[in-house]
């Protein structure tokens, strides 16, 4: 049947349909990828700034000082979860940074590595992560780009943090690093220092803190980890999602995702749709053949096979190019970044790459049982074609 086909109009069409499944496919992939990686992308900077649970003491006022809270007592409550990994204290205190020639309202940030590195080294773009000593409170803070740039600091300068309480407190800290995340909601707020420092300028005890930042196993079983804490810890803690506290940038991605799907059931509707012209073609341009076969004993069920298989072989040579194209492309993006991006518009400096077999997978499964049932449509039509008229169709 192959070589039936060379030369015939039928040759050129199979093409098409090859080539539309095989752009189909390799778009697809493309396309997950980099959805995949823009989300996790985004959600790994939010993640470093709040983990996926935030707990402190339950206050009725929106400030972002909040009552302190004991370390020690609730960690022995949490470490009983299995699904929590990590658990980080901090603390926030609005201050007013004031240069030379600018003055800036931030909120500074108290973070601790005693429980293990922080996730947001992953944003540094300059200089180095705080560095924190032994006994005294470290002096380091990280600022962002844009702080950076407002107050015209870079690495190694001094900045003044005016604190409105009573007394009015004054420290002088070092600018040790500086970081990016592209998200406005962060990147015009924090300045990140040492946790300490925020417990000598509220008084407290090295028991006390702002809060506890938990990281989870599995992010999927966010809502029920949430559910499980609201109903079995002390009535004080107050237990807060990171989808509810950022819902705007979540409620983004879950539109992203939506429209995303819409594209891509469009993709494989035309992909399916060009293989149905296909089979459609080579049937009609086949109708004597298949005459003279249902007049030599051939069923119609083995004349529907042939073109079943026919479209069988179609399917997964466009598959297979497709798949090259696509996983080439996203191996070029993911190794040498090949298209940058403007982090201004889109959070970070290149199109990101994820990885997931699982995904890819099922792209393929679903794009291959959608041109298999897509074939099957047109070869009903051999039931109805009479070998006597076949025979002398032109």
């Amino acid at each position: 049947m192959d070589g039936a086909d060379s030369g015939s109009f039928t040759h050129s069409v199979t093409r098409i349909a090859t080539v539309s499944i095989a752009l189909g496919i390799a778009v697809m992939i493309v396309s997950f990828s980099i959805l995949h990686g823009f989300r996790e992308q985004i959600q790994n900077k939010i993640f470093s700034f709040g983990a996926h649970l935030q707990l402190s003491r339950y206050d009725t006022s929106n400030s972002l000082e909040v009552a302190p809270i004991s370390e020690p007592e609730l960690r022995r409550q949490l470490v009983r979860y299995p699904q929590v990994t990590s658990i980080q204290p901090f603390a926030r205190k609005t201050a007013i940074i004031k240069t030379t020639d600018e003055v800036l309202g931030v909120v500074l940030k108290g973070v601790s590595e005693k429980h293990g590195p922080s996730s947001m080294r992953q944003n540094m773009v300059a200089g180095k992560f705080i560095q924190f000593a032994d006994s005294a409170a470290s002096d380091d803070i990280v600022i962002s780009q844009k702080v950076a740039d407002k107050l015209r600091l870079k690495v190694g300068s001094p900045a003044l943090f005016y604190f409105i309480q009573q007394p009015p407190r004054v420290r002088k800290f070092r600018v040790s690093g500086i970081y990016q995340t592209g998200l406005d909601e962060f990147d015009e707020v924090y300045v990140l220092g040492d946790l300490r420092q925020i417990q000598e300028l509220n008084a407290w005890p090295d028991s006390l803190v702002g809060g506890l930042e938990v990281r989870l196993r599995d992010f999927s079983r966010l809502n029920a980890t949430f559910d499980q804490f609201y109903e079995q810890l002390p009535y004080e803690v107050r237990v807060e999602k990171i989808t509810d506290q950022y819902a705007q940038l979540f409620d983004w991605l879950q539109l992203l995702n939506r429209n995303v799907i819409i594209f891509l059931i469009l993709i494989i509707f035309v992909a399916t749709f060009n293989m149905v012209a296909t089979i459609f073609i080579m049937i009609l341009e086949r109708t004597k053949m298949i005459g003279i076969l249902k007049a030599v004993g051939a069923t119609d069920n083995q004349i529907r096979e042939m073109f079943f298989f026919r479209g069988l072989s179609i399917t997964l040579k466009g598959l297979v190019i497709g798949n090259v194209v696509g996983l080439g492309f996203n191996a070029l993006q993911f190794y040498f970044r090949i298209i940058p991006l403007d982090p201004e518009n889109y959070y970070m400096d290149r199109v990101p790459i994820a990885w997931d077999a699982q995904v890819m997978l099922l792209l393929n499964v679903a794009t291959l049982l959608a041109a298999l049932l897509a074939v099957l449509i047109p070869t009903y039509m051999i039931a109805r074609i009479k070998p006597m008229v076949a025979i002398r169709f032109d």
